[in-house]
């Protein structure tokens, strides 16, 4: 099963490597702006409409380049984006609900939820493998 709502657990390497902190703030307003508009008020994954929106990141990771690529930025719910950063999530100590959200999101039971976290959690073992990675950010341009 190819989940709707999946995790993107970030090589520890590439943890400060966002947006946020690479740009500066007018130019971070523009893009997350700009993925709320894309949105049209709902989450661009589940599909909820949504007041209050969260700018999320995705990346792409190249290992035999070695290079962290941006692929987008879209609207999230927060639901979603707890999901997505299930790490960070854990650690805030609000992981039952994301898992909840998860399984709601993608039709699946617990044992489906359980393989994917752990699908995922190779990927980053697997990324971690790399001790530094170059930063791609030329999709930026498409997404002002």
């Amino acid at each position: 099963m190819e989940p709707k709502l999946g995790f993107e657990l970030v090589p520890d390497g590439c943890w400060y490597s966002n947006l946020r902190s690479l740009l500066p703030p007018a130019g971070w307003d523009a893009v997350r702006k700009a993925a709320y508009a894309r949105a049209g008020g709902k989450c661009s994954v589940c599909g909820v409409p949504c007041k209050r929106l969260e700018a999320h990141e995705r990346w792409g990771y190249d290992i035999p380049t070695k290079t962290q690529k941006l692929e987008d930025v879209v609207a999230l719910c927060p639901a979603c984006h707890s999901v997505v950063h299930i790490g960070r999530t854990q650690l805030k100590g609000d992981a039952r609900a994301a898992e909840e959200h998860f399984m709601k999101v993608n039709g699946a039971t617990y044992a489906e939820f359980r393989k994917s976290l752990g699908e995922a959690n190779e990927r980053h073992r697997e990324l971690n493998r790399v001790d530094e990675w170059a930063l791609d950010l030329s999709k930026l341009k498409d997404l002002i």
